[in-house]
């Protein structure tokens, strides 16, 4: 039997020598790159723990969810915007139950608070006002006191110019920087006023429903029907700063913070954007429907995109605006 021998892949001295060089090269490129990962690491750590030294908070982990703790999430969120909600609906039932004055003459004062003093937007109203459409339209009068005076303002000192100011600050900071304007705002929160003072609340009463509040006679009395819903506003006042002075649990390299919406009376319902509170067979049909009142703000959480100062606002809707549709607020049939 012939032997037949093994061949052998043999290359040249050169070859190995190149080859061996090739292998070396490419391997200290790797370690370099793994060096200056581990030292971006670092870099991250030591951010993160220097911003978590200036909010005043020890985590080692940015989004910790702790209602009353330093940082918030979603969750807690929504189970403190529920407490919020029931209070106004609390307020606004009771005036509704034992009004002070005729329905009507409520109804009325809330349309041209809601409207902005231009009621003739909604179209004409039945005869006579019922107690589920005034309850409803204090509602989203309060609503809309709360979004915009107390949530989208940032309530720092008692003086209403300054606390504008500060708003406008800290949306020039977050357009540049949104990790240094979540630093400036929680440090700036942490002097900030621990309640909402009677003239502040009075302020925002003259400012969003100074019809209603002349009609109801609001003043300082927080034991009358209307003179309640001031306690309503210092309850917003504490969802308020819970929402603005804590860290959220978006990460630690995005930050964000919070925003109230209110969808206008008669507007185009957007499913998106609002959580009907009453069943709308109109809608169900396939037949357009518009918002008869929102009875509670919903809420996004605005964050900046990854490309710097030309990166645009992105906002998520966290908790829907409640609404009641249009046909059930004007007790329009829904029969088919």
């Amino acid at each position: 039997m012939a032997y037949t021998p093994q061949q052998h892949d043999v290359v040249s001295g050169e070859q190995y020598r190149y080859a061996l060089a090739n292998f070396r090269i490419a391997h200290e490129k790797v370690e370099e790159q793994r060096l200056q990962l581990q030292e971006q690491e670092k870099q991250v750590a030591l951010l993160r723990a220097r911003i978590a030294l200036l909010e005043g908070t020890n985590h080692a982990h940015f989004g910790v969810s702790k209602l009353n703790g330093n940082s918030v999430d979603d969750f807690s969120i929504k189970n403190a915007a529920s407490g919020l909600e029931r209070q106004i609906n609390r307020w606004a039932a009771d005036v509704a139950r034992n009004p002070p004055v005729p329905l009507n003459a409520i109804r009325q004062a809330a349309l041209i608070d809601v409207f902005d003093d231009n009621p003739a937007e909604l179209g004409p109203q039945p005869p006579n006002a019922t107690g589920i459409q005034v309850q409803s339209l204090l509602r989203h009068a309060a609503s809309k006191t709360i979004a915009e005076g107390i949530v989208n303002c940032l309530i720092i000192t008692d003086s209403p110019e300054a606390n504008i100011q500060l708003t406008r600050i800290h949306e020039h900071i977050f357009s540049r920087d949104p990790t240094v304007a979540a630093v400036w705002r929680r440090q700036t929160f942490s002097a900030a006023v621990e309640t909402c003072s009677l003239d502040m609340s009075l302020f925002f009463l003259s400012e969003h429903m100074p019809n209603l509040t002349k009609l109801l006679n609001i003043e300082a009395d927080k034991t009358t029907l209307g003179g309640a819903v001031i306690q309503v506003l210092e309850a917003a006042y504490e969802f308020s700063r819970m929402l603005h002075s804590a860290p959220s649990s978006s990460g630690g390299t995005v930050d964000a913070f919070y925003r109230a919406f209110v969808p206008d009376v008669g507007s185009t319902m957007n499913p998106g954007h609002i959580e009907l509170v009453k069943r709308c067979l109109t809608t169900e049909r396939g037949e357009p429907d518009r918002v008869g009142a929102t009875i509670f703000p919903g809420l996004v959480k605005v964050t900046r995109g990854m490309g710097g100062q030309t990166a645009d606002n992105m906002q998520t809707v966290v908790k829907r605006a409640q609404v009641i549709c249009e046909c059930a607020l004007l007790g329009v049939a829904q029969a088919p």
